[in-house]
């Protein structure tokens, strides 16, 4: 699911993001990949993460500096045999990146595209509908980019 807030309401961030993605993995699994800072060179490579909230298993939350300014939030939910991912985005584009709707909408895209490209390697193998099980829990430290298109 994905929700972007596009009023000035939503001062005084320009963008606002709140996406949610399901991934059948280890919750443990997920949170060493979220923390690890590899993955968010790749996921936002014009981005400068200071962390300000590290949860261990359940996510974390940084101060944002670089082409937004702000606060972004990965908190992850243990579920089933999984875990809801959660990202949360609140910034402004910096004085040189002031197209808000361009830059949501980007934001938005890329994200979903990292988020997928986790999933399919978490779930790799695993048929669909089944239940995740301990063979299926590996401590993969990729990060992966996006999805390759078909």
């Amino acid at each position: 699911m994905l929700s972007a807030v596009d009023t000035a309401a939503s001062a005084p961030y320009g963008i606002d993001i709140a996406d949610d993605t399901f991934v059948v993995a280890d919750p443990e699994v997920v949170a060493a990949v979220v923390a690890d800072p590899a993955a968010w060179d790749v996921w936002w490579p014009d981005l400068r993460l200071r962390v300000t909230l590290d949860r261990g298993v359940q996510g974390q939350q940084w101060a944002l500096t670089g082409a937004l300014e702000g606060s972004m939030e990965i908190w992850l939910e243990p579920w089933g045999d999984g875990v809801l991912l959660h990202w949360y985005l609140r910034a402004r584009p910096s004085e040189a990146r002031r197209r808000t709707a361009r830059e949501r909408d980007g934001r938005a895209r890329a994200w979903k595209a990292h988020a997928h490209a986790l999933k399919d390697r978490l779930e790799a193998g695993r048929e669909p509908g089944r239940c995740r099980d301990a063979a299926d829990v590996s401590g993969v430290k990729d990060p992966g980019g996006p999805a390759e298109a078909p």
